[in-house]
């Protein structure tokens, strides 16, 4: 049986693997090559592509576990690969309805795969497993910043422009690492739970198991009430509301540094022949600082090494720094260009090192983030958790979808400074959350 259950988790990350190493990717060039199509009828654009994928995904996730709960987890995660791997195969041959099209399914996609992904991995683990399943799994799925990335800078290295050919190779080794990631989610075998429910359904009628999946798609209607019922409650919490202003910065610096830096480094004209090819560095860096952040703070946290806000806080200043260094070295009509290469000239001679450590910083300070997040909605929802991180996956994916839908219309300077304000009052809201659980702790001990 433990067998069995590792076997899952492994394959599950490995899956994860290859669909994100699509995805990621393509997430990281995709406004580089929309701007670079030399097709006169293709009028899309990355930024607003990746802002309906996560409008979509934050409200999908309410219908999410009824789906998950009434075909399964497996099956789930097999559907949603397929609608990442349709999205992935739209840039071979471009075409604006299509493009659009399955950004919208792919956000409903996204939150059917992650609602099961959180449902097969608590059903392959125990309490004295579910730590190391959970590493396992982020560990692989971390990875996948780090291979189509490193394909980007080999292919893309010493070129000024994207040929119809680069795309096409490109986005056709995407979509088969996105179908194999697809593919075996088929490998994954049934959890003990599952096969008791087949012994005791062995035999029955096909009436019968009909009436099975409608109780059980009735049962999964009924569970979706209570949840968000429950949800529209926590929303109204202080606590939940303190932590919002956090939330929402996650969301920002977000889709910064997982769509809109890549896309001014590949925009950056001093940067020359080097700079497409460095997209996918820039990529590979950000993957380094999430792993080594991840590790590094998780550990801390575990061993309590660190409060969180201490990490909260690291996690802030490194994003400072960060901006404060892009602001510097990038050039503030990057984002916007429509041209592939930029017109304004930035205050410092960019340099190639700085862009680099910047992409770590980005990285690095995410995690500091996200693993507190959850460190914190984990400690005070224990007996609410699922609702509790809905909410902060709802208002996290919001904010992503308002700034990619901005970042093609504001200045580099501007979408720093919108980060930097917000960024301040989430830290600080943060801090008035772990006082107050603090504060709240010592008055059950008198």
């Amino acid at each position: 049986m433990a067998d069995r259950r590792s076997f899952n988790v492994v394959i599950l990350g490995l899956g994860f693997l290859f669909i994100f190493t699509a995805f990621t990717t393509c997430g990281n060039i995709e406004q580089t090559v929309v701007k670079s199509l030399q097709n006169g009828t293709f009028s899309g654009s990355g930024y607003n592509s990746l802002g309906i994928i996560y409008g979509v995904f934050s409200f999908s996730n309410l219908l999410a576990p009824t789906v998950v709960t009434v075909i399964g987890p497996k099956m789930t995660m097999f559907f949603s690969g397929l609608l990442y791997s349709g999205y992935i195969a739209v840039f071979i041959v471009p075409s604006t309805w299509a493009f659009y099209l399955t950004s919208v399914l792919i956000g409903i996609g996204a939150a059917m795969l992650w609602t099961a992904q959180g449902h097969f991995l608590v059903e392959n683990s125990e309490a004295s497993t579910i730590n190391r399943n959970t590493g396992v799994f982020w560990a692989l799925l971390q990875c996948s910043m780090l291979f189509g990335n490193l394909y980007i800078y080999f292919d893309w290295n010493g070129r000024t422009e994207i040929s119809d050919g680069s795309r096409k190779n490109i986005f056709l080794s995407l979509m088969v690492a996105s179908v194999l990631g697809t593919l075996s989610f088929l490998v994954l075998r049934k959890s003990h739970h599952d096969e008791e429910m087949l012994s005791e359904e062995e035999g029955q009628s096909l009436l019968s198991t009909r009436m099975m999946y409608k109780h059980r798609a009735n049962t999964a209607v009924q569970d979706a009430k209570s949840e968000f019922q429950t949800i529209l409650q926590l929303v109204k919490d202080k606590t939940i509301l303190l932590l919002s202003p956090c939330m929402a910065y996650s969301g920002l610096e977000l889709s910064f540094y997982s769509g809109v830096y890549g896309t001014c480094i590949g925009a950056t004209s001093e940067f020359g022949e080097a700079a497409k090819g460095l997209i996918g560095i820039s990529g590979i860096v950000v993957g380094i600082g999430e792993i080594v952040g991840g590790g590094l703070f998780g550990l801390m946290c575990k061993n309590s090494c660190f409060r969180r806000t201490s990490v909260v806080f690291l996690g802030m200043v490194v994003h400072f720094v960060a901006f404060y260094l892009i602001f510097l070295n990038i050039p503030n009509d990057a984002p916007v260009v429509f041209d592939t290469n930029t017109l304004k000239n930035p205050y410092l001679t960019p340099s190639v090192s700085i862009a680099l450590l910047c992409s770590f910083l980005l990285g690095l300070g995410d995690s500091c983030f996200n693993t507190q997040l959850y460190s914190i909605l984990g400690h005070v929802y224990a007996e609410q958790s699922t609702p509790a991180f809905a909410i902060f996956k709802f208002i996290q994916s919001i904010f992503a979808a308002v700034a990619f839908f901005y970042s093609g219309y504001l200045l580099l300077m501007w979408q720093l400074l919108l980060m930097v304000l917000l960024g301040f009052t989430g830290t600080l809201c943060f801090f008035v959350v772990e006082r107050m659980q603090n504060f709240s702790a010592d008055l059950q001990e008198y």
